[in-house]
């Protein structure tokens, strides 16, 4: 999957500080091409193309896209669990339809190739050594499940071993439906099924948008 959709990284990280970093892949006209044809202020962001190094910081880190207690859900699943399923519906609101819409974005923004490295898990653990230290009782090492990502980078390539199904990108659908589901493909990984629920419910905002359009 090579997208010719141009995403962003901070110009912190070790871009240029003026204008894009490369055109669109393949060479074709498209947002890159044409980025680099205007003068950039100093804090531009320049691009950053599916396949390229990403940071391990922010928004390019998968393993901080998450609720902070979410990092610690892999130590409350009962002994034995091997699979976790996960839906998505719209459980109700003003209108009796729901516009789905947004989620094919998300994938290959976020969880598409390898998104897991070293360096992530790395940079992901200092961070939370951090936000989880307690004044008087300190660090617990068991909070983040370093061993779990290490497992993904090493059985997987640090790709995310997860299998959505979905209706299709503009299905309209009454509420109370099943708009995508999401399970793990490695039962060693039950708990990133529900560690990646953070990022994939953002999908309301391009739903909420499109059923709000659809109606007026």
């Amino acid at each position: 999957l090579k997208p010719k959709v141009a995403f962003y990284r901070p110009a912190s990280a070790g871009a240029p500080p003026h204008g894009c970093r490369k055109s669109a892949p393949g060479g074709e006209a498209g947002m890159g091409a044409a980025c680099c044809k205007s003068p950039q202020p100093e804090n531009a962001e320049t691009l950053y193309f599916p396949g390229e190094r990403a940071p391990a910081t922010g928004l390019e880190n998968i393993l901080l896209l998450t609720d902070s207690y979410k990092v610690t859900h892999h130590l409350q699943y009962p002994p034995g669990t091997e699979t976790v399923y996960s839906y998505f519906e719209c459980r109700g609101g003003v209108f009796p339809e729901v516009c789905f819409f947004g989620l094919q974005y998300f994938l290959k923004r976020y969880l598409v190739g390898q998104v897991v490295t070293r360096e992530k898990i790395v940079n992901a653990e200092s961070y939370f050594r951090t936000h989880f230290s307690h004044p008087k009782w300190g660090y617990d090492e068991t909070l983040f499940n370093r061993a779990g990502w290490e497992h993904i980078l090493s059985a997987h390539g640090g790709r995310l071993p997860v299998k959505i199904h979905a209706v299709p990108e503009g299905t309209v659908l009454p509420y109370k439906n099943v708009l995508f589901t999401m399970e793990n493909t490695d039962a060693k990984c039950y708990w990133l099924t529900n560690y990646l629920e953070t990022l994939l419910v953002q999908v309301w905002y391009p739903t909420t948008v499109c059923t709000q359009s659809r109606e007026q």
